[in-house]
């Protein structure tokens, strides 16, 4: 059983070193890192290891340059979990930081139970909530939100309820911790679109029967990354952006008459990457009370709620007024880096601060405050 007042007892403080899988945010834990003066390993899976162990691995001769100071290769990232691993990062006095790839690669082989109790290292946030991203877990983003008084799409029970265009989430046939996408306006649409991604072999007649479908929010879509701070025992908005999605943005760029002609292609929303992007300032207010309610209501559930880094993926509709609807949450560190590029962080601290950054700061400030216990779990 992790014993989270034992294991700190265990650790040289001054070799603290912040940790997480080779993959989504890594390199941003280990840039945030170094520039707080902490240590940084990166756990790869064989095979992948070489933007870490090569291209930005740290060097402190001159030119001093690279951000990550040892890797840990293994050979599946479920393997984290084995007895000799975890000892390993013990000894490495690490302080774990997941992100979206730690939760989707292990929960392949573990339960969120399993994972929770089998790392023996201490996370930095709730490792309570990581499973709320999952829409079949109790207590999910769904339940938060909901909680939080936070507007999200409307929920339909089943296709003869659709009256209007509809976003159907349903589990990728292949690659179990994707998600297949399908847009519908009718029963009719829903069972045509189904049956050829059935055939396609994209998804499964048992991935449908516990798909979601949402009502589809038009508007532009932009994602709130805020920060938690149990020290301060404030909000901070690190900084916003969009996605970039294949092939969705290579349709956005067609000509009228060709993508009239590509009209019954799938469209596959496919994460490719981040561009930041801005709100009007009449926005904030709205955005900061959006988000600590959903603090308090992730407090409510365990008594503890986030820490650190999250946010709330929104679509902004038209109204009047214009207004954000929450179509997805991420309970631990973004897969954006470029966050750092709009202005909110250097707003608060006078200069731009990444979000890999803020962890690190945070962990100094409850280090040298002898309060580590209130940012780790």
């Amino acid at each position: 059983m992790f014993n989270l007042e034992g294991t700190l007892a265990g650790y040289h403080r001054e070799r603290l070193t912040l940790c997480s899988i080779g993959s989504h945010s890594a390199l941003e834990v280990a840039s945030g890192a170094r520039a707080q003066g902490l240590r940084s390993l990166v756990v790869t899976e064989r095979g992948r290891e070489q933007t870490y162990s090569r291209h930005y691995a740290r060097h402190l001769e001159a030119p001093a340059r690279g951000c990550v100071d040892a890797t840990l290769e293994l050979e599946h990232f479920a393997d984290i979990l084995d007895d000799r691993t975890q000892q390993r990062l013990l000894d490495e006095t690490v302080l774990f930081v997941p992100n979206r790839s730690f939760e989707v690669y292990l929960h392949q082989r573990y339960s969120y139970a399993e994972i929770e109790e089998r790392m023996r290292v201490p996370f930095f946030g709730n490792r309570r909530l990581l499973r709320a991203e999952e829409r079949d877990e109790t207590d999910n983003q769904y339940a938060l939100m909901d909680r939080a008084g936070i507007r999200s799409p409307r929920r339909l029970r089943s296709p003869d309820q659709i009256d209007g265009l509809v976003m159907v989430k349903a589990p990728h046939a292949t690659v179990s911790f994707e998600r297949a996408f399908f847009l519908a306006r009718s029963e009719d649409e829903y069972t045509a679109a189904s049956a050829r991604l059935m055939e396609s072999g994209t998804i499964t007649a048992e991935g449908l029967r516990g798909a979601v479908i949402e009502e589809f929010a038009l508007g532009p879509t932009i994602n709130l990354n805020f920060f938690w701070s149990p020290l301060l025992g404030e909000l901070e908005l690190m900084g916003t952006d969009t996605r970039r999605q294949t092939n969705r943005d290579g349709f956005a760029g067609l000509p009228f008459r060709q993508a009239q002609d590509l009209a019954d292609e799938r469209v596959t929303l496919e994460e490719a990457g981040h561009i930041a992007a801005t709100l009007t300032e009449s926005m904030l207010e709205k955005a900061f009370a959006m988000g600590e309610r959903f603090v308090r209501a992730t407090q409510e559930v365990d008594g503890v709620g986030v820490i650190g880094p999250f946010a709330l993926q929104c679509v902004i509709v038209s109204g009047p007024p214009k207004d954000f609807v929450v179509y997805d949450v991420s309970l631990r560190i973004p897969g954006s880096p470029g966050t750092r590029y709009t202005p909110y962080s250097a707003y608060r601290w006078g200069r731009d601060v990444s979000i890999g950054e803020r962890i690190a700061m945070e962990i100094v400030w409850a280090r040298d405050a002898d309060r580590l216990a209130e940012v780790l779990t």
